[in-house]
Protein backbone atom coordinates (compact mmCIF):
# COMPACT_ATOMS: atom_id res chain seq x y z
CA UNK A 1 0.00 0.00 0.00
CA UNK A 2 3.03 2.09 0.62
CA UNK A 3 3.89 3.42 -2.71
CA UNK A 4 0.52 4.62 -3.76
CA UNK A 5 -0.28 6.29 -0.19
CA UNK A 6 2.64 7.91 0.59
CA UNK A 7 2.83 9.32 -3.70
CA UNK A 8 -0.25 10.86 -2.64
CA UNK A 9 0.31 12.07 0.79
CA UNK A 10 4.07 13.95 -0.86
CA UNK A 11 1.23 15.42 -3.36
CA UNK A 12 -0.94 17.18 -0.60
CA UNK A 13 1.50 17.71 1.40
CA UNK A 14 0.54 15.65 4.76
CA UNK A 15 2.97 13.72 6.68
CA UNK A 16 3.17 9.61 6.23
CA UNK A 17 1.75 8.39 9.24
CA UNK A 18 0.75 4.89 10.02
CA UNK A 19 -2.58 4.39 8.75
CA UNK A 20 -4.19 0.66 9.14
CA UNK A 21 -5.43 -1.51 5.98
CA UNK A 22 -7.60 -4.46 6.87
CA UNK A 23 -9.09 -6.97 4.44
CA UNK A 24 -7.25 -9.50 2.10
CA UNK A 25 -7.62 -9.64 -1.73
CA UNK A 26 -7.94 -7.61 -4.27
CA UNK A 27 -9.70 -6.82 -7.64
CA UNK A 28 -8.53 -9.03 -10.41
CA UNK A 29 -6.92 -6.68 -12.97
CA UNK A 30 -3.04 -5.11 -14.60
CA UNK A 31 -2.84 -2.75 -11.93
CA UNK A 32 -3.01 -2.39 -8.34
CA UNK A 33 -6.66 -1.14 -8.39
CA UNK A 34 -7.73 -2.25 -4.62
CA UNK A 35 -4.40 -0.29 -3.87
CA UNK A 36 -5.80 2.68 -5.64
CA UNK A 37 -9.41 2.61 -4.00
CA UNK A 38 -7.29 2.14 -0.44
CA UNK A 39 -4.97 4.50 -0.32
CA UNK A 40 -7.14 7.18 -1.91
CA UNK A 41 -10.05 6.51 0.76
CA UNK A 42 -7.59 6.77 2.91
CA UNK A 43 -5.45 10.03 2.12
CA UNK A 44 -9.11 11.73 2.30
CA UNK A 45 -9.20 10.16 5.44
CA UNK A 46 -6.07 11.59 6.63
CA UNK A 47 -6.69 15.16 5.56
CA UNK A 48 -9.77 15.18 7.19
CA UNK A 49 -7.94 13.88 10.59
CA UNK A 50 -5.44 16.69 10.05
CA UNK A 51 -8.22 18.78 10.41
CA UNK A 52 -9.90 17.52 13.36
CA UNK A 53 -6.49 17.44 14.46
CA UNK A 54 -6.48 21.28 13.60
CA UNK A 55 -9.85 21.88 15.47
CA UNK A 56 -9.71 20.04 18.83
CA UNK A 57 -5.84 19.37 19.48
CA UNK A 58 -6.80 15.55 19.06
CA UNK A 59 -5.43 13.37 15.98
CA UNK A 60 -8.19 10.30 15.53
CA UNK A 61 -6.64 7.44 13.94
CA UNK A 62 -7.90 6.25 10.51
CA UNK A 63 -8.78 2.50 9.32
CA UNK A 64 -9.50 1.35 5.56
CA UNK A 65 -11.46 -1.59 4.92
CA UNK A 66 -9.88 -2.54 1.33
CA UNK A 67 -12.37 -5.35 -0.08
CA UNK A 68 -14.83 -2.71 1.20
CA UNK A 69 -13.02 0.41 -0.62
CA UNK A 70 -12.79 -1.86 -3.62
CA UNK A 71 -16.44 -2.49 -3.59
CA UNK A 72 -17.67 1.38 -3.19
CA UNK A 73 -15.11 1.76 -6.31
CA UNK A 74 -18.18 0.26 -8.55
CA UNK A 75 -21.11 1.35 -6.43
CA UNK A 76 -22.42 1.44 -2.98
CA UNK A 77 -26.10 1.31 -3.58
CA UNK A 78 -27.86 -2.33 -2.83
CA UNK A 79 -32.01 -1.62 -4.21
CA UNK A 80 -34.46 -3.16 -2.54
CA UNK A 81 -37.31 -4.09 -5.10
CA UNK A 82 -35.90 -2.29 -8.02
CA UNK A 83 -32.91 -1.77 -10.13
CA UNK A 84 -30.44 1.41 -11.29
CA UNK A 85 -30.67 2.31 -15.31
CA UNK A 86 -27.71 0.96 -16.74
CA UNK A 87 -24.99 3.14 -16.96
CA UNK A 88 -23.92 2.90 -20.38
CA UNK A 89 -25.84 4.14 -23.39
CA UNK A 90 -26.79 0.88 -25.93
CA UNK A 91 -23.77 2.21 -28.59
CA UNK A 92 -21.10 3.84 -26.28
CA UNK A 93 -18.23 1.12 -25.79
CA UNK A 94 -15.13 -0.40 -28.34
CA UNK A 95 -15.17 -1.19 -31.30
CA UNK A 96 -12.59 -2.47 -34.22
CA UNK A 97 -11.28 0.38 -36.98
CA UNK A 98 -9.44 -0.93 -39.33
CA UNK A 99 -5.95 -0.58 -38.42
CA UNK A 100 -6.43 -0.79 -34.32
CA UNK A 101 -9.44 -0.22 -31.65
CA UNK A 102 -11.39 2.91 -30.25
CA UNK A 103 -13.79 3.70 -27.86
CA UNK A 104 -17.19 6.13 -28.49
CA UNK A 105 -18.54 7.33 -25.63
CA UNK A 106 -22.31 8.39 -26.35
CA UNK A 107 -24.10 8.43 -22.98
CA UNK A 108 -24.73 11.93 -23.44
CA UNK A 109 -27.37 12.58 -26.12
CA UNK A 110 -25.34 15.52 -27.45
CA UNK A 111 -21.96 12.83 -27.34
CA UNK A 112 -23.88 10.41 -29.23
CA UNK A 113 -25.48 12.62 -31.93
CA UNK A 114 -22.01 14.17 -32.70
CA UNK A 115 -20.63 10.12 -33.10
CA UNK A 116 -23.69 9.93 -35.81
CA UNK A 117 -22.86 13.12 -37.31
CA UNK A 118 -19.47 11.89 -38.13
CA UNK A 119 -20.78 7.94 -38.64
CA UNK A 120 -24.41 8.29 -39.44
CA UNK A 121 -27.44 7.54 -37.74
CA UNK A 122 -26.71 3.64 -36.11
CA UNK A 123 -30.11 1.61 -35.20
CA UNK A 124 -27.70 -1.27 -32.83
CA UNK A 125 -24.41 -1.74 -31.92
CA UNK A 126 -23.96 -3.80 -35.59
CA UNK A 127 -24.57 -0.60 -37.41
CA UNK A 128 -22.15 1.23 -35.55
CA UNK A 129 -19.33 -1.79 -35.62
CA UNK A 130 -19.98 -1.65 -39.57
CA UNK A 131 -19.43 2.47 -39.70
CA UNK A 132 -16.23 2.22 -37.29
CA UNK A 133 -15.20 -0.73 -39.19
CA UNK A 134 -14.48 1.32 -42.57
CA UNK A 135 -12.29 4.47 -40.48
CA UNK A 136 -8.53 4.42 -39.17
CA UNK A 137 -8.77 4.83 -35.26
CA UNK A 138 -6.78 8.13 -35.15
CA UNK A 139 -9.22 9.56 -38.57
CA UNK A 140 -12.07 9.12 -36.45
CA UNK A 141 -11.18 9.85 -32.95
CA UNK A 142 -10.20 13.35 -34.58
CA UNK A 143 -13.49 13.17 -36.50
CA UNK A 144 -15.46 12.75 -33.30
CA UNK A 145 -13.82 15.22 -31.25
CA UNK A 146 -14.32 17.93 -33.87
CA UNK A 147 -17.96 17.20 -33.95
CA UNK A 148 -18.20 17.78 -29.85
CA UNK A 149 -18.06 14.16 -29.33
CA UNK A 150 -16.31 11.52 -26.81
CA UNK A 151 -13.65 9.17 -28.98
CA UNK A 152 -10.62 7.63 -27.94
CA UNK A 153 -8.32 5.26 -29.75
CA UNK A 154 -6.36 2.62 -28.08
CA UNK A 155 -2.59 3.52 -27.01
CA UNK A 156 -0.18 2.08 -25.30
CA UNK A 157 1.44 3.36 -22.37
CA UNK A 158 4.83 3.58 -24.68
CA UNK A 159 3.29 5.49 -27.33
CA UNK A 160 1.76 7.59 -24.73
CA UNK A 161 4.81 8.95 -23.17
CA UNK A 162 5.37 10.06 -26.59
CA UNK A 163 1.91 12.03 -27.42
CA UNK A 164 2.01 15.46 -26.93
CA UNK A 165 -0.59 15.43 -24.48
CA UNK A 166 0.95 12.32 -22.45
CA UNK A 167 3.80 14.38 -22.19
CA UNK A 168 2.36 17.57 -21.15
CA UNK A 169 0.08 15.99 -18.75
CA UNK A 170 3.07 13.43 -17.28
CA UNK A 171 4.99 16.64 -16.65
CA UNK A 172 2.19 17.83 -14.16
CA UNK A 173 1.99 17.35 -10.41
CA UNK A 174 -0.83 14.53 -9.39
CA UNK A 175 -2.05 17.90 -7.58
CA UNK A 176 -1.89 21.59 -8.12
CA UNK A 177 -2.33 22.97 -5.10
CA UNK A 178 -2.04 27.26 -4.73
CA UNK A 179 -3.16 29.54 -1.83
CA UNK A 180 -4.76 32.65 -2.36
CA UNK A 181 -4.95 35.89 0.50
CA UNK A 182 -7.52 37.28 -1.19
CA UNK A 183 -9.90 37.64 1.64
CA UNK A 184 -11.43 36.01 4.45
CA UNK A 185 -14.05 34.05 5.43
CA UNK A 186 -15.81 33.15 8.51
CA UNK A 187 -15.22 29.75 10.04
CA UNK A 188 -17.88 27.63 9.78
CA UNK A 189 -19.16 25.62 12.81
CA UNK A 190 -17.85 22.30 12.63
CA UNK A 191 -17.34 19.54 15.57
CA UNK A 192 -16.15 16.23 15.94
CA UNK A 193 -19.17 14.10 14.82
CA UNK A 194 -19.59 16.50 11.70
CA UNK A 195 -16.64 18.39 11.10
CA UNK A 196 -17.85 20.16 7.77
CA UNK A 197 -20.95 21.75 9.44
CA UNK A 198 -21.95 24.64 8.19
CA UNK A 199 -19.43 24.62 5.29
CA UNK A 200 -21.17 25.09 1.80
CA UNK A 201 -20.06 23.70 -0.98
CA UNK A 202 -21.09 24.44 -4.37
CA UNK A 203 -21.23 21.51 -6.53
CA UNK A 204 -20.87 21.92 -10.54
CA UNK A 205 -19.72 18.15 -11.31
CA UNK A 206 -21.25 15.60 -13.15
CA UNK A 207 -20.19 11.83 -13.58
CA UNK A 208 -17.60 10.68 -11.54
CA UNK A 209 -14.90 11.68 -10.02
CA UNK A 210 -16.69 15.22 -8.41
CA UNK A 211 -19.85 13.96 -7.61
CA UNK A 212 -17.58 11.13 -5.62
CA UNK A 213 -15.80 14.03 -4.01
CA UNK A 214 -18.70 15.96 -2.65
CA UNK A 215 -20.49 12.79 -1.11
CA UNK A 216 -17.43 12.52 1.04
CA UNK A 217 -17.45 15.96 1.91
CA UNK A 218 -21.23 15.81 2.53
CA UNK A 219 -21.15 12.81 4.71
CA UNK A 220 -18.45 15.17 6.89
CA UNK A 221 -21.67 17.50 7.30
CA UNK A 222 -20.86 19.86 4.37
CA UNK A 223 -23.87 21.60 3.02
CA UNK A 224 -23.60 20.49 -0.39
CA UNK A 225 -26.02 22.00 -3.18
CA UNK A 226 -25.21 20.29 -6.77
CA UNK A 227 -26.41 22.36 -9.96
CA UNK A 228 -27.16 20.59 -13.59
CA UNK A 229 -28.19 22.36 -16.63
CA UNK A 230 -32.05 22.29 -17.23
CA UNK A 231 -31.97 19.00 -19.82
CA UNK A 232 -28.97 17.31 -18.02
CA UNK A 233 -29.55 13.54 -16.51
CA UNK A 234 -26.79 10.53 -15.58
CA UNK A 235 -29.61 7.86 -14.65
CA UNK A 236 -27.66 5.16 -13.93
CA UNK A 237 -25.26 7.40 -11.78
CA UNK A 238 -27.62 9.76 -10.15
CA UNK A 239 -28.86 6.81 -7.06
CA UNK A 240 -25.19 6.71 -6.17
CA UNK A 241 -23.72 9.87 -5.73
CA UNK A 242 -25.90 11.97 -5.06
CA UNK A 243 -26.34 10.65 -1.34
CA UNK A 244 -26.59 13.53 1.27
CA UNK A 245 -26.97 16.40 -1.47
CA UNK A 246 -29.69 18.66 -2.45
CA UNK A 247 -29.70 19.35 -6.12
CA UNK A 248 -31.11 22.36 -8.16
CA UNK A 249 -30.94 23.41 -11.55
CA UNK A 250 -29.53 26.66 -13.50
CA UNK A 251 -29.14 27.65 -17.12
CA UNK A 252 -26.31 30.07 -16.75
CA UNK A 253 -27.30 31.17 -20.06
CA UNK A 254 -29.74 33.33 -18.95
CA UNK A 255 -30.08 36.57 -16.96
CA UNK A 256 -31.86 35.39 -13.87
CA UNK A 257 -30.53 31.90 -13.38
CA UNK A 258 -27.07 33.64 -13.65
CA UNK A 259 -27.94 36.27 -10.85
CA UNK A 260 -29.17 33.20 -8.86
CA UNK A 261 -25.71 31.13 -9.42
CA UNK A 262 -23.73 34.66 -8.23
CA UNK A 263 -25.92 34.84 -5.35
CA UNK A 264 -24.44 31.31 -4.18
CA UNK A 265 -21.32 31.90 -5.23
CA UNK A 266 -21.10 34.80 -3.51
CA UNK A 267 -21.88 32.43 0.16
CA UNK A 268 -19.95 29.47 -1.06
CA UNK A 269 -16.91 27.86 1.04
CA UNK A 270 -15.89 25.64 -1.78
CA UNK A 271 -16.57 25.18 -5.12
CA UNK A 272 -16.36 21.96 -6.84
CA UNK A 273 -16.06 21.88 -10.84
CA UNK A 274 -15.61 19.70 -13.47
CA UNK A 275 -16.06 21.29 -16.74
CA UNK A 276 -13.53 21.10 -19.14
CA UNK A 277 -10.73 23.76 -18.47
CA UNK A 278 -12.23 26.93 -20.59
CA UNK A 279 -16.04 26.01 -20.29
CA UNK A 280 -16.08 28.68 -17.09
CA UNK A 281 -14.42 31.31 -18.57
CA UNK A 282 -16.86 30.64 -21.39
CA UNK A 283 -19.46 31.34 -19.55
CA UNK A 284 -18.39 34.57 -18.05
CA UNK A 285 -16.71 32.79 -14.95
CA UNK A 286 -13.13 32.24 -15.10
CA UNK A 287 -10.97 32.02 -12.44
CA UNK A 288 -10.58 35.74 -11.32
CA UNK A 289 -14.51 36.61 -11.73
CA UNK A 290 -15.12 33.75 -9.25
CA UNK A 291 -12.63 35.15 -7.12
CA UNK A 292 -14.45 38.61 -7.58
CA UNK A 293 -17.71 37.41 -6.63
CA UNK A 294 -16.10 35.15 -4.01
CA UNK A 295 -13.51 36.60 -1.97
CA UNK A 296 -11.20 33.65 -0.31
CA UNK A 297 -13.13 30.83 -2.15
CA UNK A 298 -11.58 27.65 -2.06
CA UNK A 299 -11.73 26.16 -5.69
CA UNK A 300 -11.25 22.84 -6.67
CA UNK A 301 -11.45 21.31 -9.90
CA UNK A 302 -10.93 18.49 -12.21
CA UNK A 303 -10.27 17.63 -16.11
CA UNK A 304 -10.42 14.33 -18.07
CA UNK A 305 -6.54 14.88 -19.88
CA UNK A 306 -4.66 17.35 -17.62
CA UNK A 307 -4.33 21.18 -17.49
CA UNK A 308 -1.33 21.48 -20.03
CA UNK A 309 -0.89 20.56 -23.80
CA UNK A 310 -2.87 20.53 -26.91
CA UNK A 311 -5.77 18.56 -25.13
CA UNK A 312 -6.64 20.38 -21.93
CA UNK A 313 -9.58 21.60 -23.29
CA UNK A 314 -10.75 18.17 -24.62
CA UNK A 315 -14.13 16.21 -23.22
CA UNK A 316 -13.29 13.25 -21.72
CA UNK A 317 -14.02 10.35 -19.17
CA UNK A 318 -12.28 7.68 -16.93
CA UNK A 319 -13.25 5.01 -19.79
CA UNK A 320 -11.44 7.06 -22.63
CA UNK A 321 -8.97 7.81 -20.75
CA UNK A 322 -8.27 4.37 -20.20
CA UNK A 323 -7.64 3.79 -23.78
CA UNK A 324 -5.63 6.93 -24.20
CA UNK A 325 -3.22 6.57 -21.57
CA UNK A 326 -2.53 1.79 -22.15
CA UNK A 327 -4.47 0.52 -19.26
CA UNK A 328 -6.82 -0.29 -21.66
CA UNK A 329 -3.43 -1.83 -23.87
CA UNK A 330 -2.27 -3.44 -20.47
CA UNK A 331 -5.04 -5.01 -19.83
CA UNK A 332 -5.68 -6.87 -23.02
CA UNK A 333 -1.92 -7.99 -22.91
CA UNK A 334 -2.60 -9.33 -19.21
CA UNK A 335 -5.76 -10.79 -19.88
CA UNK A 336 -4.43 -12.38 -22.77
CA UNK A 337 -7.74 -11.50 -25.13
CA UNK A 338 -7.70 -9.68 -28.37
CA UNK A 339 -10.07 -7.06 -27.32
CA UNK A 340 -9.59 -3.73 -24.82
CA UNK A 341 -9.16 -4.58 -21.06
CA UNK A 342 -10.85 -1.70 -18.93
CA UNK A 343 -10.23 -1.80 -15.18
CA UNK A 344 -12.83 -3.65 -13.48
CA UNK A 345 -14.42 -0.29 -12.26
CA UNK A 346 -13.99 3.55 -12.74
CA UNK A 347 -10.87 3.65 -10.48
CA UNK A 348 -9.62 6.45 -12.16
CA UNK A 349 -13.33 8.47 -11.70
CA UNK A 350 -13.19 7.38 -7.81
CA UNK A 351 -9.53 7.44 -6.90
CA UNK A 352 -9.32 11.18 -8.46
CA UNK A 353 -12.17 12.03 -6.36
CA UNK A 354 -11.01 10.81 -3.18
CA UNK A 355 -8.10 12.84 -4.02
CA UNK A 356 -10.52 16.00 -4.95
CA UNK A 357 -12.24 15.59 -1.58
CA UNK A 358 -8.68 15.02 0.57
CA UNK A 359 -7.63 18.22 -1.58
CA UNK A 360 -10.41 20.39 -0.40
CA UNK A 361 -9.54 19.27 2.86
CA UNK A 362 -6.10 20.47 3.04
CA UNK A 363 -7.04 23.62 1.76
CA UNK A 364 -9.57 24.19 4.71
CA UNK A 365 -7.59 22.93 7.03
CA UNK A 366 -5.35 26.09 5.75
CA UNK A 367 -8.32 28.31 5.78
CA UNK A 368 -8.65 27.17 9.21
CA UNK A 369 -4.97 28.74 9.96
CA UNK A 370 -4.65 31.58 7.94
CA UNK A 371 -8.38 32.88 6.63
CA UNK A 372 -7.25 32.37 2.89
CA UNK A 373 -8.39 31.04 0.21
CA UNK A 374 -7.07 28.93 -2.53
CA UNK A 375 -7.33 26.00 -5.12
CA UNK A 376 -7.06 22.65 -6.27
CA UNK A 377 -6.38 21.20 -9.94
CA UNK A 378 -6.13 17.22 -10.74
CA UNK A 379 -6.97 15.50 -13.72
CA UNK A 380 -7.85 11.66 -14.50
CA UNK A 381 -5.15 11.32 -16.50
CA UNK A 382 -2.62 12.32 -13.93
CA UNK A 383 -4.38 9.72 -11.54
CA UNK A 384 -3.60 7.25 -14.45
CA UNK A 385 0.37 7.83 -15.02
CA UNK A 386 0.07 7.36 -10.56
CA UNK A 387 -1.82 3.86 -11.17
CA UNK A 388 -0.03 2.51 -14.36
CA UNK A 389 3.74 3.56 -12.64
CA UNK A 390 3.19 1.28 -9.40
CA UNK A 391 2.49 -1.41 -11.81
CA UNK A 392 0.76 -4.68 -10.76
CA UNK A 393 -1.54 -5.62 -7.60
CA UNK A 394 -2.14 -8.46 -5.80
CA UNK A 395 -3.15 -11.19 -7.40
CA UNK A 396 -4.93 -12.90 -4.55
CA UNK A 397 -8.68 -12.95 -5.49
CA UNK A 398 -11.05 -10.71 -3.40
CA UNK A 399 -13.60 -12.21 -1.17
CA UNK A 400 -17.35 -11.91 -2.39
CA UNK A 401 -19.69 -9.40 -0.98
CA UNK A 402 -21.67 -11.01 1.64
CA UNK A 403 -24.84 -9.71 3.24
CA UNK A 404 -23.51 -8.09 6.12
CA UNK A 405 -21.30 -6.13 4.29
CA UNK A 406 -24.61 -3.62 4.02
CA UNK A 407 -25.52 -1.29 6.61
CA UNK A 408 -28.37 -1.32 8.26
CA UNK A 409 -30.03 1.74 7.66
CA UNK A 410 -33.15 1.26 4.76
CA UNK A 411 -32.23 4.12 2.74
CA UNK A 412 -35.71 6.00 1.08
CA UNK A 413 -34.80 7.20 -2.07
CA UNK A 414 -37.27 8.22 -5.06
CA UNK A 415 -36.66 5.04 -6.77
CA UNK A 416 -37.32 2.98 -4.02
CA UNK A 417 -35.53 1.94 -1.08
CA UNK A 418 -32.47 0.94 -0.53
CA UNK A 419 -28.90 0.20 1.72
CA UNK A 420 -25.68 1.04 1.39
CA UNK A 421 -22.43 -0.99 2.15
CA UNK A 422 -20.82 -0.38 5.05
CA UNK A 423 -18.56 2.54 4.97
CA UNK A 424 -14.52 1.34 4.10
CA UNK A 425 -13.22 4.22 6.02
CA UNK A 426 -13.07 4.46 10.11
CA UNK A 427 -12.29 8.10 11.69
CA UNK A 428 -12.44 7.70 15.23
CA UNK A 429 -15.52 9.93 16.67
CA UNK A 430 -16.33 11.05 13.50
CA UNK A 431 -18.38 8.70 11.38
CA UNK A 432 -19.31 9.22 7.86
CA UNK A 433 -22.88 9.52 7.86
CA UNK A 434 -25.31 11.34 5.47
CA UNK A 435 -28.38 13.31 6.64
CA UNK A 436 -30.08 13.50 3.04
CA UNK A 437 -30.93 10.04 0.63
CA UNK A 438 -29.74 10.26 -2.98
CA UNK A 439 -32.45 12.72 -4.87
CA UNK A 440 -33.51 12.89 -8.36
CA UNK A 441 -31.40 15.97 -10.20
CA UNK A 442 -33.40 19.21 -10.18
CA UNK A 443 -35.30 18.31 -7.20
CA UNK A 444 -34.86 21.47 -4.77
CA UNK A 445 -34.45 24.63 -5.27
CA UNK A 446 -31.34 26.81 -6.34
CA UNK A 447 -30.72 28.45 -2.52
CA UNK A 448 -28.69 28.17 0.06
Amino acid sequence: MADLLTSMQAALGLPTIPITFTGEGALPSAFAVTELASASIAVAGQATAALIHQQTGRLPPVEVDRRLASFWFSTSLRPIGWSVPPMWDPVAGDYACADGWIRLHTNAPHHRLAAEKVLGTCTDRADMAARVARWNKAELEQAVVDAGGCAAEMRSWQAWQTHPQGLAVNAEPLVHLDETADGQRKPWLGSVTQPLAGLKILDLTRVLAGPVASRFLAGLGADVLRIDPPTWNEPGVVPEVTLGKRCARLDLHRTDDRAAFEALLKDTDLLLHGYRADALERLGYGAEQRRKLAPGLIDVSLNAYGWSGPWQNRRGFDSLVQMSSGIAEAGMGWKHTDKPTPLPVQALDHGTGYLLAASALVLLSRRLKNGHGGSARLSLARAAKLLIERGAGDPTPLPAEAEDDQGLVVEQTPWGPAHRLQVPLKITGTPLQWTLPAAELGAHRARW
